[in-house]
């Protein structure tokens, strides 16, 4: 017996969604990949229990909320190890007094690193950091992802806590460079965009102004831009939003996986509905 077209479309991104949890990608030093994936999929298996598995096509579902809850719990020690962790370090960034733009936000979207609002010495931060480090004596059998953090961090701060510490002597240096890395980073992304070139040595001042290059003017510009036929650019739009889909389908998912998985379940729930009222009616 056939199924419905739309409703296995549904199920399949539910399936993306639940992939997509073992391929976040890290962006250290404070977004980790494992740990967002795993939380992600905590929110789908929570999403995917509270449904009402004794009503018609529901079965593919009640299999996958199976397989979810079996993949949490096989790995619920390494995340909560893991999740500690990253615990200690948003702590040692407090301590460093990170700015807000470099650390990583809670799950409520607050954000753990506060301003400092006296002056700080460098005096001050080492005394703070070696208070820290004492305090974080994780066990190596029962805790390796933290106790491999604290070996890390203690080689560190003894080979180079010294020289990292005129920053809050010095008014107005920042204690990390991440924003003005962040900056080039974008510059040099976008330039590859418009330019499909994969150096940017050769756009770094002029690759914003490269389409103006194929014109004498902003008025010829616009004339060969009105030589595509409107019908023409409608269909490339349409190409561009179904390819840009599933893109954005992970970005909502990555920003707000309650609300985007709650959306599918529903559309689920919805489909369902009218395939039972159908099957009703003839």
């Amino acid at each position: 017996m056939s199924r419905d077209a739309e409703l296995m479309a549904v199920e399949a991104q539910i399936r993306s969604a639940i992939r997509d949890c073992v391929n976040r990608t890290s962006r250290k030093p404070f977004r980790w990949g494992g740990l967002s994936g795993y939380q992600q999929l905590e929110t789908i298996g929570q999403i995917l229990r509270n449904l009402t598995y004794q009503e018609i096509d529901t079965d593919y579902l009640c299999l996958l909320s199976a397989w979810v809850d079996q993949a949490l719990g096989n790995n619920l020690s390494v995340a909560s190890d893991l999740e500690e962790a990253h615990n200690w370090l948003r702590r040692i960034a407090e301590c460093l007094r990170y700015p807000e733009h470099s650390s990583a936000k809670t799950s409520d979207g607050t954000n753990t690193i506060q301003s400092p609002k006296l002056p700080l010495t460098s005096f001050q931060v080492r005394r703070e950091m070696e208070e820290l480090l004492q305090q974080f004596v994780p066990e190596p059998q029962q805790n390796p992802a933290q106790f491999v953090l604290k070996k890390k961090l203690q080689k560190l701060w003894d080979k180079y806590g010294a020289n990292l510490l005129h920053c809050y002597d010095i008014p107005g240096l920042p204690p990390d460079n991440l924003k003005i890395e962040s900056l080039f980073s974008n510059l040099r992304r976008h330039q590859r965009r418009i330019s499909g070139r994969k150096s940017t040595v050769e756009l770094r001042e002029l690759g914003q102004s490269q389409v103006l290059f194929v014109a004498e003017s902003e008025q010829q510009l616009l004339e060969q831009i009105q030589q595509v036929p409107i019908t023409e650019y409608k269909t490339q739009r349409r190409r561009l939003a179904l390819t840009e889909a599933p893109r954005q389908q992970k970005r909502r998912l990555h920003r707000n996986p309650v609300s985007t998985i709650q959306a599918l379940v529903n559309q689920h729930t919805e489909l369902r509905t009218v395939l039972e009222f159908q099957a009703l009616k003839y």
